[in-house]
């Protein structure tokens, strides 16, 4: 009798453990996937709308792309093909590829 109740404990939590650890992957997967395709978004509009040398405002892109301002300035942080002006231009963002190009 007693060792039916360690049983039932022992796998009650080792259930409880696979369970949470299924949670957790699947929330990880799930928030990596959305940060993928949204900084394909932010790219896609920087990389059209920065020729030139303009930089954009965290505020534009935002509206641009319907995310929230917190959220763009997360992904542009995040993104190797997104610059932060440190210039003339502080706080604006602009791609990387558009901004050092000379030929625009």
């Amino acid at each position: 009798m007693d060792s039916n109740i360690w049983e039932g404990i022992v796998v009650g939590a080792s259930g409880g453990a696979i369970a949470g650890l299924t949670v957790y992957i699947v929330q990880y997967l799930h928030e990596k996937i959305r940060d993928a395709r949204e900084m394909k978004r932010v790219n896609k509009w920087l990389e059209v709308n920065s020729m030139g040398g303009k930089w954009r405002s965290t505020r534009a892109i935002a509206s641009w792309t319907n995310l929230t301002e917190d959220r763009v300035q997360y992904l542009c942080s995040k993104s190797e093909a997104v610059q932060l002006s440190t210039g003339e231009n502080e706080g604006l963002w602009g791609h990387r590829d558009s901004i050092n190009r000379t030929d625009c």
